[in-house]
């Protein structure tokens, strides 16, 4: 049983580590090859959006919307995959509710 506890505490403190490191990692997503750009955090927090000028069309605002929904979107699920990539490093593939 001690052996177990062991185990469960350290898987505990490597999740706090990873959960550390996406906090502080960044991942990028673009739309449009790149005239509009995302940047979000591990967690799923946005950090900034670039938008190229040549993007810009006062007669096209809508294409531009959806531009940068795209690119956030992009970067959301590279931020997902990071995510489940470094957790899975932790549980060994194991698919624990709440993580």
């Amino acid at each position: 049983m001690a052996n177990l506890q062991r185990m469960a505490q350290q898987m505990q403190q490597e999740m706090l580590r990873v959960q550390a490191e996406l906090e502080s990692a960044t991942v990028d997503g673009s739309a449009g090859g790149g005239v509009v750009t995302a940047v979000v955090t591990g967690k799923q927090e946005l950090v900034s959006v670039t938008i190229d000028p040549s993007a810009v069309d006062p007669d096209d605002v809508e294409m531009l919307q959806d531009l940068v929904v795209a690119a956030i979107n992009d970067a959301l699920r590279a931020s997902r995959a990071l995510a489940e990539q470094k957790m899975s490093a932790v549980t060994g593939g194991l698919r624990l509710p709440g993580m």
